[in-house]
């Protein structure tokens, strides 16, 4: 086992292991770390503990020392300058006319390297661009081109629910949000009403997934016949957190040879999961949970873009 502790470098950034030494850090304590990008002022968010050796990227790296008065100074004085880096940079992005949107920026703690941040819809051809930016902060320059979330991510805002962006405030990785979780949990597939301010599927539906899926078993689909206390009958609609199951009862079945359909009760009735026996479609066909053939054209294409992502 390896002793290790959690290091941030931002409020929702991703946790990072550290070798602690001979250092007794606490859960908040400012820290200064050797990383891949050279030094870096970060937060323990872990508590000392220990880990198997596969857990770990090797070589661990140590925390050099706990931050004094100094440090910090310093980690202000990179975050008061972010400001003036953006608007030089933004002034050389509009000389070069290059079709980019500045995003974010951020010093190394060491002042050896800037990082500018920004999206665009292609590749940008931006060499001329860090030669300017080069001889005007004297130091390494390093452009990264990034997506719609990383962009929501690192400038926030508000969400539907009236809530600061999970991604900005706590949510440290960014997990799969598919158009099923959406269909499982019965919301509309309108884009505007399933889509964050990011324009990607919001990551929220993904943390009820896992319950609606559990509550979904044994749970028959609409059109499905099924066999209730009054009798044969056909879903209308199901209530997964109420457990309901609403049906129409069928009163007279249907006759292919004939050309008869089948007449079903005007009422509708409710039953418990428990109280009904599945017996299977029937004559309706099964929706597969990616069909999407009965949605209007437009609202399919908007789909279908989502799900690219």
């Amino acid at each position: 086992m390896v002793k290790v502790v959690g290091v941030k470098f931002k409020t929702a950034g991703k946790v990072y292991y550290f070798d602690p030494g001979n250092l007794k850090v606490k859960v908040g304590t400012n820290v200064i770390v050797e990383t891949a990008r050279g030094m870096e002022f970060g937060t323990v968010n872990m508590a000392e503990k220990e880990v198997r050796p596969s857990e770990i990227v090797s070589p661990l790296k140590k925390i050099i020392r706990i931050a004094d008065e100094r440090d910090h100074k310093r980690h202000r004085d990179n975050n008061q300058k972010k400001e003036r880096a953006l608007r030089l940079c933004q002034e050389k992005i509009d000389k070069h006319k290059l079709e980019m949107k500045l995003i974010d920026v951020e010093y190394t703690f060491d002042n050896s390297k800037i990082i500018f941040y920004f999206t665009a819809d292609g590749r940008v051809d931006f060499r001329e661009l860090v030669k300017d930016l080069a001889g005007v902060f004297k130091m390494r320059i390093e452009l990264r081109q990034i997506g719609v979330r990383d962009e929501a991510k690192m400038r926030g805002g508000i969400g539907t629910c009236g809530r600061s962006l999970c991604c900005h405030s706590w949510l440290c990785e960014f997990e799969p949000v598919s158009i099923k979780m959406a269909k499982v949990q019965n919301l509309s597939l309108n884009p505007t009403k399933i889509s964050g301010i990011c324009g990607r599927l919001m990551c929220c539906l993904k943390y009820e997934n896992d319950v609606y899926m559990e509550l979904k078993k044994g749970m028959p689909d609409a059109g499905e016949r099924v066999k209730t206390p009054d009798g044969l009958a056909v879903v209308v609609d199901t209530n997964l957190l109420e457990n309901k199951i609403k049906t129409r009862l069928v009163l007279e079945e249907g006759n292919k040879e004939k050309d008869k359909q089948e007449k079903l009760s005007t009422e509708f009735y409710s039953y418990k999961k428990e109280e009904i026996k599945r017996l299977g479609k029937g004559k309706r066909k099964k929706k597969n949970d990616n069909d999407l053939e009965e949605l209007d054209g437009e609202l399919l294409k908007e789909i279908k873009d989502l799900l690219k992502d």
